[in-house]
């Protein structure tokens, strides 16, 4: 099994920016965690960091060896039809995960474009928000064989 874990933009600063926000934990951590997950579940990760839309939906289109996508769209939650129609197309079984709870934030954090395409979200959890929805997309593949 196949997943590939897109992290979008702002999120190669975690560990130096909005501390009090993102936590202190920094991308390497986080991928080294997952990384440490997909091991024990017997998954192979591609993951994949962008500040780009443009690059993010390239990887979402190229995803036709993975069987799911675990995705921090980070700002472009909030803004991106491009992400959201990308996962629709490619019709990979995809959680969207976000490290803050988006729901206690300003307004317009509070609207989710990609959720509606998403099998599910997870948010407020910081590092545990990837593992939940590393753990989560790997029940629901299991689920489908």
């Amino acid at each position: 099994m196949k997943i590939l874990v897109i992290h979008g933009p702002n999120l190669n600063l975690l560990g130096q920016r909005e501390i009090n926000v993102y936590g202190d934990q920094s991308l390497k951590e986080i991928n080294n965690t997952l990384k440490e997950l997909a091991k024990e579940l017997g998954i192979e990760l591609s993951i994949k960091q962008s500040n780009h839309e443009g690059e993010i939906v390239d990887f979402i289109q190229d995803a036709k060896d993975c069987h799911g996508i675990l995705i921090n769209p980070a700002a472009y939650t909030h803004t991106s039809v491009a992400i959201r129609d990308s996962i629709a197309a490619v019709d990979l079984p995809t959680v969207e995960v976000h490290l803050s709870n988006i729901y206690k934030r300003e307004e317009f954090r509070k609207q989710s474009l990609i959720a509606p395409a998403a099998l599910g979200q997870i948010s407020g959890f910081g590092l545990q928000s990837y593992v939940l929805g590393l753990r989560a997309l790997h029940t629901m593949l299991n689920a489908k064989k």
